[in-house]
């Protein structure tokens, strides 16, 4: 009887560890887990970089590996933001299954230019590091490291569309006459001057004729090998194209300089007239000390530009530009005829 009973027993034992749903192999406590720790570069070390750098490697990043109680093998992705932004625009830099990452200057440097870091301007940047073993566990960060960072910024060679017209002689070869897409996304913009009446132009992808786009019917749609566009009032015209969808616009903008360090304050625009030389706007102007002024076109506000990092770099809608100390007479040069919108003030 004995030993039916301890058989009994021991199938219920049996059945009972058979039925258990517990999981088999290693638990995680996400509390038990240790975060990756970035141990180079050292905290806060001051980089600027430079044109003649920027092929270089950045100061290597390595840590110390997240610790999840058991062997694991972790994915590390080392992301960057601004750290004023606490990482809600972060960029990933890379992924590696080891300790350590590389990246060029030209990458970072790419980066904080598109974040419109001010050009030579030490500024705050956070590295943090993501460590990852299955889509089934959470997500485990590092401290953020923070160094100081000052990008350069260089002249992009951006993708273009050629603009050939009666305007330039026709010629598709010429690079002073094209229009840019900075983000490489197949839409492009630029600003173009027609001194003479009806000026008729089209577009080229690439210095020849062979790809040619024309608006045929003038539907706002562009047509391979298509009629003229024609541009009736003389003045500068600032061109859209978007090359995906064959979508396009150009309408007149006729810059003028306004605001408080302006002789007629923000009542009205001092016109600027186009340099066929230097291919750019100008005029000179008595601008007070403490003032301000902006750019807009056509005697409104629909089409403005500011400088929001006071760094010579214009942006729609931007900032308004302080007079430099001391006021005076200046050249005010609006620059244009490049991807990159600038401009100049030179004391005369």
């Amino acid at each position: 009887m004995k030993s039916i009973y301890n058989f009994f027993l021991a199938g219920l034992v049996f059945a009972a560890l058979s039925c258990s749903n517990d999981p088999v192999g290693p638990t995680l406590v996400n509390d038990n887990i240790a975060a990756p720790i970035i141990t180079a570069p050292a905290a806060n070390t001051a980089i600027t970089l430079t044109e003649a750098t920027l092929n270089g490697d950045f100061p290597k990043f390595t840590w110390s590996g997240a610790d999840y109680g058991f062997p694991a093998g972790v994915q590390y992705t080392l992301e960057a933001d601004l750290a004023a932004s606490d990482f809600a625009d972060p960029v990933a830099l890379g992924n590696t299954r080891t300790n350590e990452f590389g990246v060029l200057n030209s990458k970072i440097n790419s980066i904080l230019l598109i974040k419109n870091v001010p050009d030579k301007v030490l500024t705050d940047v956070a590295f943090r590091l993501v460590a990852k073993i299955s889509d089934e566990v959470p997500l485990v960060y590092s401290d953020p490291l923070v160094l100081k960072i000052a990008p350069v910024k260089v002249k992009v060679d951006y993708p273009k569309l050629q603009v050939p017209g009666s305007y330039q002689g026709w010629n598709p070869g010429d690079p002073k006459t094209v229009i840019f897409s900075t983000k490489n996304d197949g839409k492009f913009e630029g600003y173009a001057y027609f001194g003479d009446p009806n000026t008729e132009f089209k577009y080229t992808n690439g210095p020849s004729w062979d790809e040619n786009y024309g608006d045929t019917g003038a539907d706002g749609t562009l047509d391979r090998n298509g009629d003229n566009l024609r541009a009736v009032e003389p003045g500068m015209y600032k061109l859209n194209v978007n090359i995906n969808t064959l979508a396009h616009t150009y309408v007149p903008a006729n810059w003028g300089i306004i605001g408080s360090g302006t002789p007629t304050g923000w009542d009205s625009d001092t016109d600027m007239v186009y340099d066929p030389v230097s291919g750019t706007l100008k005029v000179t102007l008595a601008l007070s000390e403490g003032g301000e002024i902006k750019f807009r076109a056509n005697d409104a506000w629909d089409l403005n530009f500011g400088d929001d990092n006071t760094n010579g770099s214009l942006e729609y809608g931007g900032a308004n530009i302080p007079v430099p100390a001391g006021g005076g007479t200046f050249e005010i040069e609006l620059i244009l005829n490049t991807g990159d919108y600038t401009y100049k003030l030179t004391k005369k």
